[in-house]
């Protein structure tokens, strides 16, 4: 067995309704000013509402950040740092999905009075120093695992996202309470559910830092995971498999945090950036030909999880791609990029820019080239 590091967000609550607790929790943790940054739609629906009016009364003032939206830009990190330094805060909360979680980890380490760093500083892996302000995350959807994750993905420029990779982002205390994920839109629930599944495959066959609790982890988080999200989907009121999809992007992120993800990633992140397209959906969309190009390499990794997933499907790469390939299409997600309005002569372009997310593709278990990258996104056109 090669030598590893395990690393993984200090405390967990799993409880339906904790969220309403937010403000004990974050007195428990000595503070006085909270800053929680959310998004406007989440906003909308009334879900923060119980959690701020908890807050009324007591000795811990709140603020909020309701601006972020998907694929963050930088100038919303920038001015959600602004408004926390404005306010002292001495504890954030990211609360929504994974664009608002980001938001929290990045604002809870520049907010801080012991950081001397900008944004720019942070990019790349190691980069972040220092000590951040007390962090919270709260999230309302099953699928990023960005609450237990020592990562924020940013978008800089018009369309490239780039990352932030260091430990000192994991946060203090993930609140996983299933009741905020009661009705959410079941393009929302299937999408944000094969991106949790994602990323525990991509942890299970990760090049460089696969290990064996990272490996546990992923090959539990795959099978609550594939057993619930078609139930979550078709009733999206089920607490139970509710539950069970929170948990399971907790544990593939816990997984992924340390085995880290790969091609399916890379060629995911130019959809988002060009197309606005939810990164779940993306990630959906090249999973099953991301699969098979890294069959030659990865097939008996994948052969072992096949019979984790719910179907009579052989336990082969075949066998996991196939099962795949019918819960993306029960949980009625698109598969084909025509479908997202995507021209056929941009192809090469979103190729070429997957080349750029290096970070990720050392992680894949077959070399990519940009031709590779090319054909895979021609095959699903």
């Amino acid at each position: 067995m090669h030598a590893f590091a395990f690393n993984t967000t200090q405390s967990l609550i799993h409880e339906p309704g904790a969220s309403r607790r937010l403000v004990e929790l974050c007195r428990d943790r000595g503070a006085q000013r909270v800053f929680l940054v959310t998004d406007p739609g989440l906003v909308s629906t009334g879900l923060l509402d119980p959690v701020l009016a908890g807050f009324g009364g007591q000795s811990v003032a709140i603020e909020t950040c309701t601006e972020v939206i998907a694929d963050p830009p930088d100038t919303i990190v920038k001015a959600a740092v602004t408004q926390a330094e404005a306010m002292s805060a001495d504890l954030i909360v990211g609360f929504g999905g994974g664009s608002s979680m980001d938001v929290a980890k990045v604002v809870a380490l520049l907010a801080s009075p012991d950081c001397d760093q900008t944004l720019e500083d942070l990019y790349g892996v190691g980069n972040a120093r220092g000590r951040r302000l007390p962090l919270i995350q709260v999230p309302t959807t099953a699928g990023t695992g960005s609450e237990v994750t020592p990562i924020s993905i940013i978008t800089t420029g018009a369309t490239t996202k780039s990352g932030i990779v260091s430990p000192i982002l994991l946060p203090d205390l993930a609140v996983l309470d299933p009741d905020l994920t009661l009705g959410l839109p079941p393009h929302v629930t299937a999408a944000t559910g094969i991106d949790a599944m994602v990323h525990a495959i991509e942890a299970y066959t990760s090049k460089i830092r696969k290990n064996p609790v990272s490996d546990m982890l992923a090959r539990r988080a795959l099978e609550l995971l594939g057993h619930n999200v078609v139930t979550a989907v078709k009733d999206g009121h089920n607490r139970e498999a509710r539950s069970a999809m929170l948990l399971g992007a907790f544990l593939a992120g816990q997984a992924f945090a340390n085995a880290p993800v790969a091609a399916v990633h890379a060629l995911a992140y130019p959809l988002g950036g060009h197309f606005h397209i939810p990164h779940g959906l993306s990630n959906s969309l090249v999973l099953p030909p991301v699969l098979r190009f890294n069959a030659p390499q990865a097939a008996p990794l994948y052969a072992e999880l096949a019979p984790l997933l719910p179907g009579d499907h052989p336990a082969s790469a075949d066998g996991l791609i196939k099962s795949l390939e019918n819960l993306i299409a029960v949980v009625e997600l698109p598969t084909r990029l025509r479908d997202m309005e995507i021209p056929d002569d941009f192809l090469p372009r979103l190729a070429a820019d997957a080349m750029l997310q290096e970070r990720l593709l050392v992680n894949n278990p077959r070399e990519v080239t940009e031709s590779d990258a090319l054909y895979i996104y021609q095959s699903v056109y």
